[in-house]
């Protein structure tokens, strides 16, 4: 049985405690959680559309859509939601330095660190479990989502290497292959989990991969001094924020290659109608990490407003991305035309 006493800490006021309720929604970061779930949807969507257009060989109707999309974000908010909460429970020492982190439920004293490692494990176990009814594949790729985020990111590199978030990002591109996974787990169902049937995921996941280090690095640059601060090797703490900004650079070139994979890799599924969509799309992402100005002047709060900018800019990219993507696929490969799949022109 869990004591009372695992969850609460001295400090805490039951006075100004928000409710168990809030804490725990807190300590899952479900603002965070929102966009991830977003892409696995999305990826789900898009498995599906393609089904139906006959350029995947399996039947689905909108009933299956459905059902994978529920255990998907059911599973997916869990296996998240933990890992965040046992990353708050590892970092309980540092978040209370950082003005970002300092009104999480652990530094305000509304629970222990203790009490968030048990409520972390016991939702992540979970919800990763949670895919087991569906697509062990799915399963897979969600428990070692949570083993990255917090063995390998949290507690091995975030306080090492200021590669830590390129690294880490691993973790938070998994999203894409656990919902294609739950939806083509009629024809995957083999001892690969690499294998899913399709390209896309894949670079889906990529999408993800190379999106997360500008993104993240803006809003490091955003709250310049913060992580120093807490004594964590964030890139434009180590190396500066020139150096942070030439980096981040370099990953939007690589997201506007990805972009263009349709035009040079028929084989890949995608219409070539989204090789221009993601093109301009990045560009227009990529123009706001142009424009961060190491030398700008910081607002009143000591920040960097440009950086805030680009790390907004970032959200809606994402978003707009997979969104956008889901929007092509409903369209008829034939009714495309030249920008259809050039593997079926």
């Amino acid at each position: 049985m869990i004591a009372k006493s695992d969850f609460m800490t001295n400090t805490t006021n039951d006075i100004h405690h928000p409710g168990w309720i809030k804490v725990f929604v807190r300590l899952m970061k479900l603002r965070v959680i929102v966009l991830l779930q977003i892409t696995a949807i999305c990826a789900i969507l898009v498995h599906d559309l393609l089904a139906r257009h006959d350029l995947i060989d399996i039947d689905r109707s909108w009933g299956d859509t459905l059902a994978a999309s529920l255990i998907t974000v059911v599973g997916g908010t869990l296996s998240a939601g933990g890992s965040n909460a046992i990353n708050m429970w590892f970092d309980a020492d540092i978040d209370q330095h950082m003005r970002r982190t300092q009104n999480r439920p652990v530094p305000l004293g509304h629970i222990s660190a203790r009490g968030a490692l048990i409520f972390g494990l016991i939702i992540a176990i979970l919800g990763s479990t949670l895919f087991l009814l569906v697509s062990w594949k799915a399963a897979f790729w969600s428990f070692f989502s949570v083993f990255f985020y917090v063995v390998i990111y949290t507690i091995w590199l975030k306080r090492r290497t200021p590669q830590n978030i390129v690294i880490g990002g691993i973790a938070g591109s998994t999203p894409p292959l656990i919902g294609w996974a739950v939806a083509a787990t009629d024809y995957t169902n083999n001892a690969n989990p690499f294998d899913l049937g399709s390209a896309i995921p894949w670079m889906l996941f990529a999408l993800i991969f190379l999106w997360t280090p500008p993104h993240f690095w803006a809003l490091a640059l955003y709250r310049s001094g913060e992580y120093a601060k807490a004594d964590v090797p964030m890139m434009n703490e180590v190396k500066g924020a020139e150096h942070t900004i030439f980096q981040s650079k370099i990953y939007c070139v690589l997201l506007l290659m990805l972009g263009s994979v349709p035009c040079f890799w028929p084989e890949s599924g995608l219409p070539l109608l989204w090789a221009f969509i993601a093109g301009g799309l990045t560009i227009w992402y990529a123009a706001s990490v142009w424009s961060i100005d190491p030398h700008e002047p910081f607002d009143i709060n000591g920040r960097m407003p440009k950086a805030a900018k680009s790390f907004f800019r970032s959200l809606y990219y994402l978003g707009w991305m997979f969104l956008l993507l889901v929007l092509v696929c409903v369209i008829p490969p034939e009714s495309l035309g030249y920008f259809g799949p050039l593997s079926q022109n």
